[in-house]
């Protein structure tokens, strides 16, 4: 009995430390400014802009490349991409080239690339690249295709919704970029913005005697790429919940008028993003705080954002922005907690050196194991290559491997638990058939070519692959039209006609 509890007990502390963690080291600086971007996405960007580009009736070799390319130029996980693709999605864009967006975005953004590429290999980072946006562009496709009829639905709904809405002024043209490059500063890893350019020592040892205590609360084992709270992080997660206090007070009712309490949580948002900018490391006499490129740059944004928001934008493009940011956080943040402290328990559950018997080969059980790995073992960017190099260690085969980097940034609990909430349970659990099918399908492409097949034969399959989807693409559209078909009046004949 008492076994059990301990058991109970370990596991809930897991899950536990596991949201601690993820909270204090990658909700702010990358999620917030998420938030916030999909907030002025829906509020300040008329439908038609974004439509031009991914609207359902785009052509594809517009729509489809355009998604790719956006999700190619942000450095953000899953978590981080869900609020982007929200907003785009919510803005008026089509089903398919918003599910290209959030496939390829987290999959094979430059950072994930080029860190996969450093650790690992540029062979298996092309191979990434390569399977990831000619199969997140076929996705985009099958699911376009399958829900016509909603993606249809869903277009009309934008319209009666975001009708009349005048073009995009400058002044939010500017303060969405001012938002983006708030986004980029807190997330690129570069020389600029990792240098510390002065440093100021604080003789406050209850610091790290704080942060000692912490490590102790919350165990980690950093080789399972499991990440502790430290002291920054406890004070972090603090700020959240003051943050989370002060919005329920001045946005859930914004629509009745900006108060004092909305000027209260913009503020410590601001506040909390540069906090979390700043480089703190305790030592036994003191605290170190580093200012580097990154808090400056976080610096700068904040106070670009905070001298447009009251100046530059009108009070109900003020109001409809914040409030869009809040609707976005009470829909998806909750899902995110729920996700991250379960994936925190089955962590624990789960041992990589499982690894070498079931995925040391180049299977389709091998393969597919690989992406189960990668809803349960969910790691953020620039965690999930070292942890593949773990993998790889421990006798994972590189084919696998690839299938686990494919699949890890698209289909973790919490990110498919945030989709069905956006799109719906239906188109949720499609979308994640899909990406497990594809995912097994690249790692054993991959995985052929490492073990010596010919790159003309493995892109033979390849292209008997896609020729496979196409077929069923084509199959899909044919039994589409022909309901389409008999859906329609039948025409009344001359003889019925004079009978009326």
């Amino acid at each position: 009995m008492n076994t059990t509890i301990d058991f109970i007990i370990q596991l809930l502390n897991s899950g536990l430390g596991n949201l601690a963690a993820y909270l204090a080291a990658h909700v702010l600086l990358c999620l917030l400014p998420a938030f916030y971007i999909a907030g002025a996405m829906t509020a300040l960007i008329p439908k038609e802009t974004i439509t031009r580009f991914l609207g359902r009736n785009t052509p594809k070799v517009i729509s489809y490349p355009a998604a790719a390319a956006a999700g190619f130029l942000l450095a953000v996980c899953s978590c981080t991409v869900i609020p982007l693709f929200a907003g785009i999605y919510k803005k008026g864009a089509g089903l398919g080239p918003a599910i290209t967006f959030l496939f390829v975005a987290p999959a094979v953004n430059i950072l994930a690339l080029s860190y996969t590429g450093a650790v690992i290999g540029m062979d298996l980072a092309i191979a990434r690249l390569v399977l990831s946006l000619a199969f997140g562009i076929g996705v985009g496709v099958l699911m376009a295709v399958i829900f016509r009829k909603d993606d249809a639905a869903h277009d009309k709904a934008t319209d009666a919704m975001f009708a009349g809405q005048a073009s995009m002024r400058r002044s939010s043209v500017i303060f969405l970029l001012a938002l983006v490059a708030l986004l980029v500063i807190g997330t690129f890893q570069i020389d600029l913005l990792k240098t510390t350019y002065f440093q100021l020592d604080l003789p406050l040892q209850w610091v790290n005697r704080f942060q000692e205590n912490l490590f102790a609360l919350v165990p980690f084992d950093p080789a399972r790429g499991e990440e502790g709270v430290t002291a920054q992080g406890a004070i972090l997660i603090g700020m959240l919940v003051l943050i989370g206090l002060a919005s329920w007070k001045g946005l859930e009712k914004i629509h009745d008028g900006i108060n004092a309490w909305t000027w209260i949580a913009t503020g410590l948002v601001g506040l909390t993003l540069l906090i979390a900018a700043l480089g703190v490391s305790p030592y036994p006499g003191g605290v170190a705080l580093q200012f580097t490129g990154k808090f400056i740059g976080v610096l700068l944004s904040i106070a670009l954002i905070g001298w447009m928001l009251p100046t530059q934008l009108a009070q109900d493009e003020t109001r409809d922005f914040l409030w869009e940011t809040w609707r976005f956080i009470k829909q998806i943040f909750p899902l995110l907690i729920v996700g991250v402290f379960a994936v925190g328990i089955i962590r624990e559950l789960i041992r990589p050196e499982w690894i070498q018997a079931i995925a040391g080969e180049n299977t389709l059980v091998g393969n597919f194991v690989g992406v189960v790995f990668g809803v349960f073992m969910y790691f953020p960017t620039l965690v999930e290559v070292p942890i593949a190099q773990m993998f790889l260690g421990l006798g994972m085969h590189r084919g696998p491997l690839l299938a686990y980097l494919i699949s890890d940034p698209e289909l973790s609990l919490q990110s498919i638990l945030i989709t069905a909430s956006i799109i719906g349970r239906k188109k949720a659990w499609v979308y994640v058939g899909w990406v497990a099918l594809f995912s097994t399908i690249a790692g054993l492409l991959y995985g052929a070519w490492v073990d010596g097949t010919a790159i003309g034969l493995v892109a033979l399959y390849l292209v008997m692959f896609l020729g496979f989807v196409s077929l069923v693409f084509w199959i899909i559209g044919r039994i589409g039209a022909r309901r389409n078909t008999s859906d329609l009046p039948k025409p009344t004949s001359i003889d019925e006609k004079s009978k009326i």
